[in-house]
């Protein structure tokens, strides 16, 4: 079975290498670089054992980027504390979203129609929707993307038609396809970026709820995540142009 790779990061940004990748799994780490190759310098190392291959890695990669015990550990907030970041955030709000289903949709007074008949009214039912229209219009950004499966599911067409009621509130969303993200490295994770200095990592159940968030703070992790921001961004399509050339419903 394959390991789930995180990439953690890079001293180069030619080629990409040398590079850190973490183990979600096991928590071990992986490095790349260039091989150590001098014969003179091979023969000086101790312990390397036939099959192992010695890399060339600065010192500041490992520094910044290999695991290490943060000086400030993520926290686990409630519903509750998570929703009220949204009233706080002082610049930017940036989310992406990679699932392929949200229960707390379903539930939404406008889903079973949307199902039925491919069209429904789009009520400002959340408060959500009134405390971001308010933040964008004091010059604040609200934006997302988008991972999409192709063909979408139901889940997230209904997503696609219901983007139009977070645009009129001033939020900008993107959609990505899932091949694309896939070829892009981004991770299967959904969080929303504050500021650009605090992470919400949001946790889900088998049932697709979610039940908490991790507040992560620590520089370096803050900093992998805008990366993958940056990334998203940059290939994301709007979500106007992405809806319109989407195929019909068979």
């Amino acid at each position: 079975m394959a390991r789930r790779l995180r990439f953690n990061g890079t001293g180069s940004e030619i080629n990409g290498c040398p590079s850190v990748h973490e183990d979600l799994d096991t928590g071990e780490v992986i490095v790349h670089g260039p091989p150590l190759t001098d014969p003179d310098d091979i023969a000086r190392l101790q312990h390397l054992n036939e099959g192992e291959v010695a890399v060339v890695v600065p010192r500041e990669v490992l520094v910044d980027w290999t695991p290490k015990s943060a000086t400030r550990a993520a926290r686990t907030a409630d519903l509750e504390e998570f929703g009220s970041l949204f009233g706080k955030f002082e610049h930017t709000a940036w989310r992406l979203e990679t699932r392929r289903r949200f229960a707390s949709d379903e539930e939404s007074p406008d889903y079973r129609e949307f199902v039925e008949k491919g069209s429904a009214p789009l009520p400002n039912y959340h408060p959500f929707f009134e405390v971001v229209s308010s933040q964008v219009s004091q010059g604040k950004r609200c934006e997302r993307v988008r991972i999409v499966d192709n063909p979408p599911t139901i889940g997230q067409r209904y997503l696609m038609f219901s983007a139009k009621r977070n645009r009129a509130m001033g939020e900008d969303i993107r959609n990505l396809w899932r091949s694309d993200a896939d070829r892009l490295r981004l991770p299967a994770e959904d969080f929303w970026i504050f500021d650009s200095r605090l992470v919400a990592l949001l946790n889900f159940d088998d049932d697709d709820n979610l039940i908490d968030v991790e507040l992560i703070t620590e520089p370096a992790e803050v900093v992998r995540y805008c990366q993958v921001r940056d990334a998203a961004w940059h290939h994301a399509v709007p979500g106007e142009t992405f809806e319109a050339e989407l195929p019909p419903v068979k």
